[in-house]
């Protein structure tokens, strides 16, 4: 008996064949996009990196990028501020409490977000707060009303660290401002309206 029989050859698939060229494909674009990440070439810049997908979330103002190869991007502690700011916060029926009675609860993180840039940029923001409230209800109670909802923002800002020297004094103008394209009852209409401005 022959104990030494020659090696069968095996053929492989087309199925196979097509699977080990793909994986050698995958494995060499993702060493490519590595290799890139140590260069910096991969890296994106200022002016064309996505604010989502694969970089994730567009960075913060207050954040930077540390590799000094990466000139394009903001310097490290520099902080810039929105040119223009316009936030309209709705509460319920006859509540004024933020945030616990505020409608639109997802604005705070958008003022939270604005009071932490000014907060810690050189920029002076002057900011104006003006409740309003729906037709509801007498005019002088409405006043009122519109009066506390801007307070109640005004001091909101404050305890969130902004200078309290950068804020106009809150006013109310009840129900004597509605606006037109909503119903006079809407919720649109019981809104407190805040402002950057030039002084």
């Amino acid at each position: 008996m022959d104990l030494h029989r020659s090696p069968i050859a095996v053929k492989p698939s087309p199925v196979a064949l097509i699977a080990a060229c793909v994986a050698c494909a995958t494995l060499l674009f993702a060493a490519e996009t590595i290799a890139g990440f140590y260069d910096g070439s991969a890296a994106p810049d200022a002016d064309h990196a996505p604010s989502t997908s694969f970089w994730g979330p567009e960075p913060s103002y207050g954040n930077c990028w540390e590799d000094p190869s990466r000139k394009r991007l903001p310097e490290c502690g520099a902080v810039r501020v929105p040119e223009q700011l316009t936030v309209k916060l709705l509460f319920e029926f006859d509540e004024y409490i933020v945030p616990d009675t505020v409608v639109n609860r997802w604005v705070i993180a958008t003022l939270d977000s604005y009071i932490d840039k000014v907060t810690r940029s050189p920029a002076r923001e002057y900011i104006t707060i003006i409740g309003h409230t729906d037709a509801k209800g007498a005019d002088d109670y409405n006043m009122a009303l519109g009066m506390r909802r801007a307070k109640a923002v005004h001091d909101y800002f404050i305890a969130q660290g902004y200078p309290a020297s950068l804020l106009a004094p809150p006013e109310s103008r009840g129900e004597r401002e509605l606006l037109p394209q909503y119903s006079p009852l809407s919720v649109e209409q019981r809104r407190v309206v805040i402002n950057k401005v030039d002084r």
